[in-house]
């Protein structure tokens, strides 16, 4: 997952500096500890240059104090040299820091991204169904981006000001305590205020800029719907609204920039005024012989390092509990469940079906609506290599029995056996690899037409994927494209037709070799030449397999050996074309007449 800077954190939910939100926190721990050694060798260098850097403007104040002695000469070239090694010592330890954090936090996260993939990819289906994937991305996205943020910088920073305010205040104490008490009232809450004073600011901005992207939207719609617009001679009606909005837009301007105007004199007179009053005093104390010229040098530099730093904690705190709440989001994924997904590479003897189905006295609700039955007291006995239809109106229950069958959404025990196997005695991925489903809507990977087809069985050679094309009646489409096999079909096989789709889907079943096929609607969306030739390859792919075909139009399954019509989760009819038509006022019967009046 490679980082995506156009990933919004601002929306991260702020989690709380306590006992949970920590705890939270400290998992990730677990991501680090293999490169503890370079982490901790990171924060020694960070102590190291936040140290140097509290150095420096008392090195710059003796070399005033040195260069208004009389003796100038060697002590103030050994001032200078001083000076110099501190800042090839702070400009040392401030790349290795960096350059170490960075490595620990992208090995981390790489390490982490992969879990976070891994657990995701494993979680059940009821898991996708109760969130968007769009956001479920999004949001992964936007907490591993704080995450990499905060443990390359706002952890840093928060170390480095810590070190800053508490050493500062002690080296300002060892200059002068009486400067250092007057510095305190001063000029740390006037920064503070500063801060929050253009934290307002800043949401009058974002004000402006949503009231501007309003007003955009009102362009776009009237500009689209032009023809609506003019048909109901809506001009004037438009115009108003767009004229009141960009009103609303120069009203919230014109107050913002009151703000900023006292902003801008808050600064003059508040900030640079305690400036000022702490040189005022500074300079009294000098007078009076309380202090030398390079100490209260060094002291204002002191000054408004703290001042400064204090300021920004809130910003440091605020990105820390962004960064709780992030892991936090983050980390209730995995408390979700997963499936017990394997890595079969061969399947034992006793798990190979032999294509045999039985639902006894089979009831399903989904967890979601645990009140509603779907399937209510199913009993079905599916022979191998037999072809089972099943019909009904939508709604019937029909793609839920196919859900069930591999074992997407889990039956209750003792309900759905393979071969007088229940199907929780099953390894889930030992079960569905046995298991194939060709859906009405196919979805294809946007890579080539040959990765689609290999999807069904990875590693397959040329050949093998060539002879699947072929018995799914894929060639005939595949030799007239340019790049044959490497043809890429787009996102989500855009640039394909359906016919055409379905075929690479059925191609992709026939290389995984299932003992057990289910066909979905395949061919309800096709016009009748696809659907012939679709229909060709189906009748291929079933030789030899148990199939279970869910078709709305039932000139498709005359020929299945046994017909199981349902309706409102309930088997109402079951049997033979002949078997059913024969039924006075028959359920199937009056399925048939009703499609064929229509």
């Amino acid at each position: 997952m490679a980082r995506a800077h156009s990933a919004d954190t601002s929306s991260v939910p702020k989690g709380k500096l306590n006992k949970s939100g920590i705890k939270s926190a400290l998992r990730l721990y677990k991501y680090i500890k293999p490169y503890r050694g370079q982490y901790f060798l990171g924060i020694f260098f960070l102590l190291g240059s936040s140290l140097a850097s509290l150095a420096f403007p008392k090195l710059l104040g003796d070399l005033v104090n040195t260069g208004n002695s009389t003796t100038l000469g060697q002590s103030l070239n050994q001032t200078a040299i001083l000076i110099a090694l501190v800042l090839i010592l702070q400009a040392t330890f401030a790349y290795f820091r960096i350059v170490l954090f960075v490595n620990v936090t992208e090995k981390s996260l790489a390490a982490l991204r992969q879990a976070t993939y891994r657990h995701l990819i494993k979680l059940p289906l009821q898991f996708f169904e109760r969130r968007r994937v769009g956001e479920l991305n999004s949001r992964i996205s936007a907490d591993v981006i704080l995450l990499q943020d905060t443990m390359t910088t706002t952890l840093a920073d928060f170390i480095r000001q810590i070190i800053v305010i508490t050493g500062g205040i002690i080296l300002l104490g060892i200059i002068s305590i009486k400067l250092t008490a007057f510095m305190l009232i001063t000029l740390p809450p006037t920064m503070i205020a500063a801060r929050f004073f253009g934290k307002f600011i800043r949401k009058f901005s974002k004000d402006v800029q949503t009231k501007l992207a309003d007003s955009n939207t009102i362009i776009e719609e009237t500009l689209q719907g032009i023809q609506s617009v003019k048909a109901f001679t809506n001009e004037y009606v438009e115009i108003a609204r767009y004229k009141k909005k960009t009103r609303e837009i120069a009203d919230l301007g014109m107050t913002r920039g009151k703000y900023r105007g006292a902003f801008t004199s808050f600064i003059i007179l508040g900030l640079f005024g305690a400036i000022a009053a702490m040189v005022w005093q500074g300079s009294r104390l000098l007078q009076a012989g309380e202090m030398q010229a390079g100490d209260l040098f060094s002291f204002v530099i002191y000054s408004v390092f703290v001042g400064g730093t204090i300021s920004g904690l809130a910003t440091v705190y605020a990105n820390i509990q962004k960064f709780i709440g992030a892991t936090e989001d983050l980390f209730k994924i995995y408390d979700e469940q997963p499936e017990d997904i394997q890595d079969i590479r061969e399947i034992e003897p006793r798990y190979r079906m032999q294509g045999n189905i039985s639902l006894r006295d089979l009831n399903f609700a989904y967890p979601s609506r645990k009140e509603q039955g779907v399937l209510n007291h199913i009993n079905l006995e599916i022979k191998s290599n037999k072809m089972i239809a099943l019909v009904g109106h939508s709604g019937a229950g029909k793609s839920t029995m196919a859900s069930l069958l591999l074992m997407l959404h889990r039956p209750p025990k003792n309900s759905l056996f393979f071969d007088q196997l229940d199907s929780y005695d099953y390894p889930l991925s030992a079960l569905r690899s046995q298991i194939s489903l060709v859906p009405q809507d196919i979805f294809l990977f946007g890579g080539s037409i040959s990765e689609n087809i290999a999807y069904g069985k990875p590693g397959a050679s040329e050949e093998d994927i060539y002879q699947a094309a072929k018995k799914a009646n894929a060639m005939e489409f595949i030799d007239r494209f340019p790049e044959g096999f490497d043809t890429i079909v787009g996102e989500r096989g855009t640039q394909l037709s359906g016919g055409q789709r379905q075929r690479i889907a059925i191609a992709r079943a026939i290389l995984k070799d299932p003992k057990i096929l289910i066909l979905d609607e395949a061919t309800s969306s096709l016009d009748s030449e696809s659907e012939q030739l679709v229909q060709e390859a189906l009748e291929e792919l079933m030789k030899g397999r148990t199939s279970i075909v869910i078709a709305h139009r039932l000139s498709t399954v005359r020929t299945a050996d046994e017909i199981i019509v349902m309706e409102q989760g309930n088997i109402v009819e079951q049997g033979t074309h002949d078997a059913l038509m024969m039924i006075p006022d028959g359920k199937y019967s009056k399925l048939i007449q009703l499609q064929y009046a229509t």
